[in-house]
């Protein structure tokens, strides 16, 4: 104990156990999950070079849509990596996902630099799966393991750590010009090798904690947002300047070194700095003898009859010996659709089977697909509405800056709306729904720079979203299988993805351009890409996904009116209560 004072044990002593309590405290653990999530978003680099993989491989737009909707089955179906964390640790999940993502994305980047043989396309679907689905599991390993530290806090805690996967598109975009200039190729090998070594350098110091709440948590967190803030600030500056000069690679570097400034030094030191408070408290606890003073209050159990002991009632013999397992496995199903009060832990189970779920399911296959298609498209509406590569690039990091401020945005404002005015979570869901609506409006009756408003309200829109849902997730059903529960509420994304990107827009797209084709008196010959120009090409499709939105947003009323009376009422009292339940045991054991 010695070692912990300041003028105990020495120098080396007291500097051993300050780097202790920063290698094994709450906030490098925060700090660490947040440069995990910055890599995590690869999927939305896809805009980046998926002209390079439609035109090196000879697709037409479905083929390419096709591409696209298994890169979003594998970013959105992590239901494996939900299962997996609940029987292993946080940092065997986050290296799962690093062997996968190096694999997946390496393997597509030998067939577009035609370094093996041209692969089938469901090769093809099934490398980008692979490498996509390593966003889930940082999603699980990362995020989740937050969000269970730091329960009375998740919204921001979420919008946080879902800001920086809006965040990475723009990052990585950063980053590649500085690495590779504009080698979208190279790209590729980007994606696959950088996060998957951010995720092993930072795996081990991501885990699940008893962390006590600190009377100033939410002020740090708000510490963390300024800075992404600043980060995301700085990114959009970067985009303006690019899209109106033109960089050399040293140029691209030094706004490279900036990024990683922002992103790694300046959070560091604050997680740094709030550690060495909390070690400060505990040495000024120890100085002062409350420690000695709380362990000799303890009460003394020894000598106490066993009879006055809580749960000390004798148990029924036959009870002890009867087996459960048939018991308990016959009540797991019989109680399916008969869940506890909202905000109790649910079983997994349970959980799928409600009604709540089920709104939140197509909530997200409407909106989140609707949304997702637009961002799969990006480069192939740029283009069709001619557009130059230059501000088809400023499109994609406008979305992922965007993406960003609405996960941010929309977890902080609902946490603060939610606590002051109990303004429930799902009404902000309607609200984001109908604003992507304008979005996707925007996009099919296109006018002159049209498209830079619609990327703004897209991807603020998408990114805010995500937010609300999985806080809707955790508050609802309880934090107890969130891993798992968390990767179901993103399954339904796929389901409208295919729907909206594949049937719709894909179809309507390569039937566009064969028209214009056979108006020109041409064909399309073998392995050729598939192209159309004009606002037609988008049009139809965006009018059915603005339709399909607004469904979702009447449906998602009925949870609002379903939920009001559970956000009316003081949904983290037990969290509390935990807390201080832990405090108190914590002083009685002296640790």
């Amino acid at each position: 104990m010695d070692a912990l004072r300041p003028n105990g044990g020495g120098g080396l002593s007291n500097k051993r156990s300050f780097l202790l309590q920063v290698f094994y405290g709450p906030w490098l653990m925060v700090f660490s999950s947040f440069v995990i999530m910055s890599t995590a978003g690869t999927p939305y680099a896809f805009g980046l070079y998926s002209n390079v993989v439609k035109s090196v491989l000879g697709y037409d737009q479905t083929t390419l849509n096709l591409i696209s909707f298994f890169k979003d089955v594998g970013t959105n179906v992590g239901v494996p990596s939900g299962f997996l964390a609940e029987v292993t640790p946080p940092w065997f999940v986050l290296s799962t996902g690093a062997f996968i993502n190096l694999f997946g994305y390496v393997m597509i980047w030998l067939a577009v630099t035609q370094r093996m043989a041209k692969p089938h396309v469901w090769m093809m679907c099934l490398y980008i799966c692979l490498g996509a689905n390593s966003t889930a599991f940082a999603n699980t390993g990362a995020m989740v393991t937050c969000v269970k530290n730091f329960p009375e806090s998740r919204g921001v805690v979420l919008g946080l750590l879902k800001g920086y996967v809006g965040l990475s598109g723009a990052i990585l975009t950063q980053l590649y010009h500085a690495f590779y200039y504009n080698d979208s190729k190279s790209l590729i090998l980007l994606v696959g090798w950088l996060p998957a070594a951010i995720n092993l350098a930072f795996a081990p110091a991501i885990r699940i904690m008893n962390v006590r709440r600190q009377p100033n948590e939410l002020q740090v967190f708000y510490k963390f947002l300024y800075i992404t803030l600043g980060l995301a600030g700085f990114l959009l500056i970067m985009i303006v300047i690019e899209q109106k000069v033109a960089f050399t690679q040293s140029e691209y570097g030094v706004s490279a070194t900036a990024v990683l400034f922002l992103l790694l030094i300046v959070p560091l030191a604050v997680a740094v700095r709030e550690e060495y408070k909390l070690w400060k408290s505990k040495i000024s606890a120890l100085d002062d003898g409350s420690q000695l003073k709380v362990i000799a209050e303890k009460p003394n159990t020894e000598n106490i009859s066993p009879s006055l002991l809580p749960h000390a009632s004798p148990v029924p013999t036959n009870l002890l010996l009867e087996p459960s397992t048939e018991k308990q496995a016959a009540s797991c199903w019989k109680n399916v659709l008969k869940p506890p009060e909202r905000g109790e832990d649910y079983s997994i189970l349970q959980a799928l089977f409600s009604i709540d779920m089920l709104i939140l399911f197509f909530t997200v296959i409407t909106g989140v697909g609707g949304s997702l298609t637009a961002i799969d498209n990006l480069a192939q509406m740029g283009l069709s509405l001619g557009y130059s590569s230059k501000s088809i690039s400023t499109f994609v990091s406008l979305v992922s800056v965007w993406n960003y401020l609405g996960r941010v945005m929309a977890g902080l404002v609902s946490e603060i709306l939610l606590k002051k005015y109990k303004f429930p979570r799902p009404l902000m869901l309607t609200l984001i729904l109908l604003l992507l609506c304008v979005g996707h409006l925007l996009v099919a009756f296109h006018r002159p720079g049209g498209l830079y408003v619609a990327s703004v309200i897209i991807g603020f829109g998408f990114g805010a979203q995500w937010s609300i849902v999985f806080t809707t997730i955790s508050e609802i059903f309880g934090l107890k299988y969130y891993a798992t529960l968390y990767n179901f509420g993103s399954v339904a994304s796929p389901i409208g993805l295919y729907v909206l990107n594949v049937s719709v827009t894909g179809h309507q797209y390569d039937k566009k351009a064969k028209e214009q084709l056979a108006a020109l008196g041409l064909t399309r010959k073998p392995g050729e890409s598939l192209n159309c120009t004009g606002v037609e090409c988008f049009r139809l499709s965006f009018i059915v996904i603005a339709a399909v939105t607004f469904a979702g947003a009447l449906v998602s009323v009925i949870l609002v009116i379903r939920t009001m009376k559970f956000y009316k009422s003081d949904i983290y009292r037990k969290f509390r209560e935990e807390s201080k339940t832990a405090e108190r045991e914590m002083a009685l054991t002296g640790h």
